[in-house]
């Protein structure tokens, strides 16, 4: 029999549907019990509308392998990062045309600071390999991500900002 983590593993977030939960780093806990599975999650900001999708996703996917009872809390210390999301993860976004974060800024413990300004650094087009790219909006189909383009081949993509 496949175990609860094992089926949470492979569970996809439904904003990027190419990176699993567990690539993307959110999940923090997969605890088997006599009650039922128990799963603790990190959302990537606290106010993430994907959540509920995120929740009933994880559910589903316990129920249709078989586990009858599952609960899924969220735990939001310590925050989220972009440092959480795994190798393989960074590969799928970069393969799906979105650039990956590169090394989440330092932080101290405590409340998360909203930094408001330009990138210092250079983000490298997913697309064609150029190494410097501008930022079209800070913002783009999630908070998490801002849209770009490349001076090379003129492609719009977008970019996981680092958290």
């Amino acid at each position: 029999m496949v175990s609860a983590a094992e089926v949470v593993a492979t569970v996809t977030d439904p904003e990027l549907p190419m990176v699993t939960l567990a690539e993307l780093g959110i999940v923090r806990e997969v605890r088997e019990t006599a009650d039922g599975v128990v799963v603790a999650i990190t959302p990537t900001y606290s106010g993430c509308p994907a959540m509920e999708a995120i929740r009933d996703d994880i559910v589903s996917a316990l129920r249709e392998a078989g586990f009858g009872r599952a609960a899924v809390r969220t735990q939001l210390s310590p925050a989220w990062t972009t440092d959480w999301i795994s190798e393989s993860g960074k590969a799928k976004l970069a393969a799906a045309g979105i650039a990956p974060p590169g090394a989440a800024p330092g932080r101290t413990i405590g409340p998360v600071p909203l930094v408001l300004g330009a990138r210092a650094e250079a983000v490298a087009c997913p697309l064609c390999g150029h190494a410097e790219s501008e930022r079209i909006s800070a913002f783009s189909a999630t908070a998490c991500r801002e849209l770009r383009r490349c001076p090379a081949c003129r492609e719009p993509f977008e970019h996981m900002k680092e958290i």
